[in-house]
């Protein structure tokens, strides 16, 4: 009887495990659904949610901009709740959002700096203190493609399926591939020779 009982809890606390992701996503469509509706109250809750994951990938990405990328992305996801249709997950859906928003405000700087015919790139220090991991795998980061550090940020700093990061970044899957593979190498190769340059 009470292995039975063990048995039980194992399977019930398993079933919650693997279960939960779903559960949120249904959540997360309820919520959204409700806000497509106007309730402020819900995309409060969804917003507690999914901003500490977007900013965490925007500010791998965007750098000192992942502040206002964040916060246009929610003014867009807000806008645009009707256009979620519940396919992937809502994190999924926002992410991308944001992804968006970056390419185009780089889109648009480096018109301005062809227009300004400014080739300088203007460098800023993030004002918070890091420590030397973060700062030399903010140094790695940087000296990738935006495309390789996104695709390197959703699947290893965020957890991201290959799949689900080439939805997020809009690029096919063979793409989103050979951006990891190639961003990875050229990490490599990087911490080979002992520095970034």
């Amino acid at each position: 009887m009470w292995a039975s009982r063990c048995s039980i809890a194992a399977a019930s606390r398993a079933l919650r495990l693997t279960g939960s992701a779903a559960l949120r996503d249904d959540d997360d469509r309820l919520l959204n659904h409700r806000v497509a509706a106007g309730d402020r109250a819900a995309f409060q809750l969804l917003v507690l949610r999914h901003e500490g994951r977007l900013r965490a990938f925007l500010s791998r990405v965007a750098g000192n901009d992942a502040d206002d990328l964040a916060q246009e992305a929610f003014v867009r996801a807000w806008q645009r709740a009707g256009d979620y249709r519940g396919q992937g997950s809502y994190a999924g859906w926002l992410t991308g959002i944001g992804w968006r928003l970056f390419l185009d405000q780089r889109r648009t700087a480096r018109r301005r700096e062809v227009l300004a015919a400014n080739e300088e790139t203007a460098t800023s220090v993030d004002p918070r203190p890091a420590s030397d991991a973060a700062i030399d795998a903010d140094r790695l980061l940087a000296s990738l493609s935006a495309q390789e550090r996104a695709a390197l940020t959703l699947c290893f700093g965020h957890g991201w399926s290959h799949g689900e990061a080439a939805e997020i970044m809009g690029i096919p899957l063979g793409t989103l591939k050979s951006l990891v593979l190639r961003g990875r190498a050229k990490a490599q190769r990087m911490i080979g020779e002992g520095g970034t340059t």
